[in-house]
């Protein structure tokens, strides 16, 4: 058996596989502390190998906590863990908390071009977490109230503190909370195609990470593009998989 442990900046996920069979996956939150979080995790993983990925990794392989850890680059992990899901998979996109990952991938899977936004949480969970804070909405009903908008104003910034200037500027003018929340998905949206056409978007496209929860993101994506959107059943564990699946080639276990 291998492990898979995918840290990032909002939440670790684990996944161990037993040949290519998922036996076990969990998500928890990162904290101030992922080294107590992954110390935690092991009371309920038993292997003898850990493939890391994610902002953390090295923080894990360097810590001692497992004798056997390794690390992968999360583009290697989320190409392989979305072609494990989706065997024809072409383009990967990833919204996570802090990051935004395109990725397109070659027939044979090799990654062919990829494009990371990974310095500001323009277009990010975090960037949707802070909008909804703004407009007073619980972050895990963002999505559902966007859906209610009628109109999409247009959100000139990403900047999530200019956003919520736009934003407040347009409750000023008499905007429906529900519409602005509308444009600002639709702003990440715009951003997230530009991306995915520059590393050269085809399909099947497997929409990862935790933003492809929000139902909004996936509606207004679907609709901007034309090819097949696959929305796997755990979006946000498709690194933490692609990571045990890395170890369990190169380890032949």
């Amino acid at each position: 058996m291998i492990a898979g442990i995918d840290i990032g900046s909002r939440s670790i996920e684990a996944v161990v596989l037993e040949g290519d069979t998922v036996v076990f996956s969990k998500k928890i939150p990162t904290t101030f502390d992922p080294l107590k979080q992954c110390r935690e995790l092991f009371l309920e993983i038993n292997v003898p190998h850990v493939v890391a990925t994610g902002y953390g990794r090295n923080l894990l392989a360097e810590s001692g906590l497992h004798p056997d850890v390794q690390t992968v680059t999360e583009i290697q992990a989320y190409a392989l863990g979305a072609k494990a899901i989706h065997p024809e998979v072409r383009t990967i996109l990833d919204i996570g908390g802090q990051d935004t990952k395109a990725i397109s991938l070659f027939a044979n899977g090799k990654t062919a071009k990829f494009e990371m936004n990974d310095r500001c949480a323009a277009g990010t969970g975090k960037f949707l977490e802070f909008m909804a804070t703004a407009l007073q909405i619980p972050i895990e009903e963002f999505g559902d109230f966007a859906l209610q908008g009628t109109r999409c104003p247009v959100i000139n910034s990403m900047c999530t503190v200019f956003a919520e200037t736009e934003a407040v500027s347009l409750m000023a003018r008499g905007e429906s909370p529900a519409n602005i929340a509308l444009g600002l998905h639709q702003a990440i949206v715009n951003r997230t195609k530009s991306m995915l056409i520059r590393v050269g978007v085809e399909y099947p496209l497997v929409f990862a990470g935790g933003v492809a929860r929000n139902k909004c993101v996936v509606n207004q994506l679907k609709t901007l593009l034309d090819g097949d959107i696959i929305i796997p059943e755990n979006p946000d564990l498709v690194g933490a998989r692609g990571a045990a699946e890395w170890g369990r080639k190169k380890l032949n276990v």
